[in-house]
């Protein structure tokens, strides 16, 4: 993009080393995922192990023509590397192998780039590829010297890599204002939410767990749901309505990765806040998948990142129609709090236990109950009606109206305290029935 290199192709050489100095290597199968992911046709798929990699090329000299052979073997134009390549190897590879090398970063933010759809994800991209092209300029355009003096051909004086080094921070310097004011615009929708005491359950987890077929079933939405790595990369957000709660904004986000590359996790930090500000986090994990607690590790490590770790949080294991032998239920801790729902997202088996579940540990803190409101509160029926708060409404002979409501317990005492109440001043008259006021 930024100095000469071969032109890319589809037909795609795979790397993987076992390196001694990683201490959690990639997953090849991950790998391989990836790359059909990002649209990518793997012909071959080299292996190897090393203590420690090569400073030059990564791989040693005769990796080096291993991989040479396979790339003229099968006519491919793309080699791509399940690890993180320094700026120069990436260069040196190039050089040896005549064909465009990727790294592990770079097909990731490349299959970033396919999936963005909304003005907010591609700003996000954008600056994550930014960022990350900014290291590879060193060297980059060897051709060129300083841009061309006389007359009407006067320049800055600079070199062409001093040129784009100088774009690139005006550009990075232009998106971050753009995401800034997208952060301010969700801060707004996010305050608003909370004056409003709406709560927020945010479905995090590894890529490929199920969240947004799980996101589906449970709003009736018509989020994109493929069998791919990434699929779901820009966030959606749907209001869903729950016995005892009422209103509940549903957010599906981004799937982390291992080894997720920080630049995305900052690049995508305006996304993730909302994972980060959540009233409940449920963590959707393939429970059919060989990895599982490895990419729940893997999760974990990007909620601390970005400071949702102490979260409430419930997990989801997915795909038990997968399984033999497992039927839907709740796994609760020893004061019988729901820690784990066991379901299947695709067949809908265990949905209402889910739903139970969140019923539960989000009205853990709600007020649910029948009262009493003479005339003279009229103000406070309007404000229970406003945060959509009540659920049944019956009218009495004395003009007064006994109301069935539910909000947070916060919300309830915050309204109590505007009105200069207690709870005891709305409590149904002895015997049923409404007291009349004398006149």
């Amino acid at each position: 993009m930024f100095f000469e290199r071969p032109a890319s192709g589809e037909l795609a050489v795979l790397v993987h080393l076992d390196l001694e100095t990683e201490n959690e290597p990639d997953d090849p199968r991950e790998f391989e995922e990836l790359v059909l992911s990002a649209g990518g046709d793997p012909v071959a798929f080299l292996s190897g192990h090393r203590r420690a990699p090569d400073p030059k090329y990564f791989v040693g000299k005769g990796k080096l023509e291993e991989l040479r052979a396979l790339v003229v073997e099968h006519c491919a134009e793309l080699v791509i590397f399940n690890h993180s390549l320094s700026p120069s190897q990436q260069r040196n590879l190039e050089k040896a192998l005549d064909c465009l090398v990727l790294d592990r970063t770079g097909l990731i933010l490349d299959i970033f780039a396919q999936r963005a759809r909304t003005y907010e994800g591609k700003l996000q991209v954008e600056l994550a590829q930014m960022e990350h092209m900014a290291t590879r300029l060193v060297r980059g355009w060897t051709h060129l010297e300083r841009q061309k003096g006389g007359i009407g051909l006067r320049g800055p004086g600079e070199t062409q890599l001093e040129t784009d080094r100088r774009l690139i921070r005006e550009r990075i310097k232009a998106i971050l204002k753009r995401l800034e004011k997208v952060r301010r615009q969700r801060d707004q929708g996010r305050r608003s939410r909370d004056r409003a005491e709406v709560p927020t359950v945010s479905l995090v987890g590894y890529t490929n767990a199920g969240k947004s077929t799980l996101f589906n079933r449970l709003t009736a939405a018509d989020v994109l749901v493929e069998d791919k790595l990434f699929a779901t990369l820009d966030p959606t957000m749907r209001k869903l309505e729950l016995p005892d709660v009422g209103s509940v904004i549903l957010a599906d986000t981004v799937g982390f990765i291992s080894h997720l590359p920080h630049k995305l996790v900052e690049a995508f930090s305006a996304t993730l806040e909302e994972a980060a500000s959540a009233s409940l986090l449920l963590h959707v994990m393939d429970a059919h998948s060989d990895n599982r607690q490895r990419n729940m590790a893997s999760v974990l490590e990007v909620l601390e990142e970005i400071g949702a770790a102490d979260n409430p949080c419930l997990v989801v294991y997915n795909k038990i129609d997968l399984l033999d032998h497992t039927d839907p239920h709740i796994d609760r801790d020893d004061k019988g709090k729901p820690v784990a729902v066991w379901l299947s997202a695709a067949t809908g088996e265990g949905i209402d236990l889910l739903v139970d579940a969140i019923r539960e540990l989000l009205s853990a803190d709600m007020v649910s109950e029948t009262c009493y409101l003479a005339p003279r509160l009229g103000r406070l029926r309007a404000r229970f009606f406003a945060l959509n708060a009540v659920q049944n409404e019956t009218r009495c002979d004395d003009g007064g109206v006994v109301l069935d409501i539910c909000l947070p317990r916060a919300e309830f005492q915050r309204l109590l305290k505007g009105e200069g109440l207690v709870a005891a001043d709305l409590a149904m008259p002895l015997g049923g029935e409404p007291h009349r006021e004398s006149a």
